[in-house]
């Protein structure tokens, strides 16, 4: 026998035998795909969990982030300021003028959050009504925040 027959026969031998071993590259293609499906089905649980939680600030008003330098009692003394000036304002626009038996706001601080968004909506040129429907904040103190450029 020759070289090039036996060449041919060990050809087709090998061929022969290519039919009947299983094709390892379907294996790795589903395995792929699961993975694929899974990461799919991870970010998407993420995404909603990210959601909820920003949900849940802006709309939790007894959010505070605390300062690094420790001046919260000048922050809260602000804030006091700032909620009865609200209520002045409020008071005003609901009775025409100025009042000074204006009824007192609560201690609640504005969120920070509340704050950096009323200012990053009023900067796209939105009104006060439209910010009030995107926050759960009053037409007073969208004013107050945006006559304070947010300073608290």
């Amino acid at each position: 026998m020759e070289i090039s027959s036996i060449l041919m026969i060990v050809g087709i031998v090998i061929i022969i035998l290519s039919l009947f071993m299983k094709d390892k590259s379907s294996k790795i293609e589903k395995e792929l795909d699961d993975l694929s499906i899974n990461i799919y089905q991870e970010t998407n649980s993420l995404k909603r969990r990210i959601k909820t939680l920003e949900e849940e600030l802006l709309v939790e008003p007894n959010f505070q982030v605390k300062s690094p330098n420790g001046n919260q009692k000048k922050q809260q003394e602000a804030m006091q300021s700032f909620q009865q000036i609200a209520a002045q304002v409020k008071a005003s626009q609901s009775y025409g003028a100025p009042s000074q038996n204006a009824p007192k706001a609560s201690n609640k601080p504005i969120n920070g959050i509340l704050v950096s968004q009323v200012l990053a909506l009023n900067g796209q040129g939105l009104s006060i009504d439209e910010i009030s429907k995107r926050s759960t904040l009053s037409h007073a103190q969208i004013q107050a925040i945006i006559a304070n450029g947010g300073i608290q």
